[in-house]
């Protein structure tokens, strides 16, 4: 998404960068390059309080001074699409007014870290200025605030990004997890049907052998050999039971 622009104004930004030097345009692909790569005010160059309409006219002036086809550096292209995305990030409301939430947080805590300082303060003409509020308000707008304030907040959007990390981490092996043991239980179900098909495919022959069974009465295995039938008027064995004489 780009500013809509007059013909005077392209003009002018055509006539600016034809006067820009090589130098100019390769520092700015070095500052680019250089930035924190989860804050896209900093690819910009853009203060936390920059409107929509700001970041759409830094935009349009940083990405001509950076754009391969007038900057010579090696990594022009991916200084022109670090800008970009920057760009996109902060036109989307929903990506925008996290950043700010956690420009926020780290306002909220550097304003905690200093009162806390001021307390130890025994001047009462930086006291009566607290109290006003005034002296907050000059130091707020001050450099060495700001630089400051951009030091937190990359430190809170790293936080940040290592939490969203290291949950999209669990996530993974609770996922992972999960399709182990659907995996598992697949393979359980296979080898209980594969099971159960074996023992259906054998039932004819199962349903034969009991037949055959019925009508001969216990089965000889191939091979199998009976033992000998003993008769029952064999003098020798004492364990068979002789005929008794009567009377």
């Amino acid at each position: 998404m780009g500013e809509t622009a007059t013909p005077d104004d392209d003009l002018l930004l055509k006539t600016f960068f034809a006067e820009v030097s090589e130098v100019e345009r390769e520092n700015e692909v070095a500052r680019i390059l250089s930035c924190f790569k989860l804050n896209p005010f900093e690819y910009l160059n853009l203060p936390f309080d920059s409107s929509p309409e700001d970041v759409k006219k830094q935009y349009r002036k940083l990405s001509l001074l950076v754009h391969p086809d007038k900057c010579k550096h090696p990594q022009a292209k991916e200084a022109f699409g670090a800008l970009a995305k920057a760009q996109q990030l902060l036109l989307d409301q929903q990506e925008r007014d996290y950043i700010l939430s956690q420009v926020m947080a780290a306002k909220d805590e550097l304003r905690a870290k200093r009162k806390k300082q001021l307390k130890k303060d025994t001047a009462s003409k930086i006291k009566s200025l607290v109290d006003e509020g005034k002296y907050e308000q000059i130091h707020e707008r001050s450099e060495e605030f700001q630089q400051e304030l951009k030091l937190k907040v990359r430190e809170i959007l790293t936080e940040q990004e290592w939490r969203r990390r290291k949950m999209q981490m669990r996530i993974s092996e609770e996922e992972g997890r999960l399709k182990k043991d659907e995996e598992e239980q697949k393979e359980m179900w296979k080898r209980k049907r594969e099971h159960e098909e074996q023992w259906e495919g054998t039932r004819e022959q199962r349903v034969s052998s009991w037949r055959d069974f019925m009508k001969s009465g216990k089965k000889v295995k191939k091979g199998e050999t009976r033992p000998p039938k003993l008769k029952t008027e064999d003098p020798n064995k004492s364990y068979v039971q002789r005929p008794v004489k009567r009377g």
